[in-house]
């Protein structure tokens, strides 16, 4: 890299932790090139951005952001993760490094909390944020269902109590 695409690489870095809300730190000791297709692949189907990025630059990039409390984080050879749903990046990283030993995560960052590898795993268990949408349209949905049931009762039992009426009279004349 020359001086104009470090420049213009921290530059793109703060953008993005000035846009995002969860950054992820790992370090990818071994990774095969098929390990990091598929890791990239997987984070890709999630939404989430995986880089590898130099120390120094990412550290520059750091800067004057919220996520100021990663930089004691990158030592050695590290990537970043990073999404705007901060629970599918931490679920993503967390379910590969359960498969791939050689994917070390060390700590992350949601908004100006840094997580440790722990945090990144309980925020992992946590629902998607379309799984927690669904619930709450769920919730609100409930009681409409409930209201409509309680007024087509009346309806329905007068109904039944019509056609047993009307069966009345045919058992009846058959019998």
């Amino acid at each position: 890299m020359d001086r104009t695409e470090k420049q213009a690489f921290v530059a793109d870095l703060a953008q993005v932790f000035a846009q995002t809300s969860m950054v992820v730190v790992s370090q990818n000791n071994g990774l095969t090139v098929a390990e990091v297709t598929n890791l990239r692949r997987k984070m890709r189907a999630a939404g989430v951005t995986f880089k590898v990025a130099k120390n120094r630059l990412a550290n520059l990039a750091l800067e004057g952001t919220r996520f100021g409390g990663l930089a004691p984080m990158l030592k050695g050879p590290t990537a970043l993760a990073w999404s705007t749903d901060p629970v599918a990046v931490a679920k993503v990283a967390v379910e590969f490094a359960k498969t791939n030993e050689k994917f070390v995560l060390i700590g992350g960052a949601l908004g100006v909390q840094t997580l440790d590898v722990s945090g990144l795993r309980a925020l992992a268990e946590l629902p998607s944020l379309d799984a927690l949408r669904a619930g709450l349209v769920g919730m609100i949905q409930t009681p409409a269902t409930r209201i409509a049931g309680v007024l087509a009762a009346p309806a329905g039992q007068l109904a039944r109590v019509f056609g047993a009426y009307a069966n009345k009279d045919e058992v009846a004349e058959a019998a």
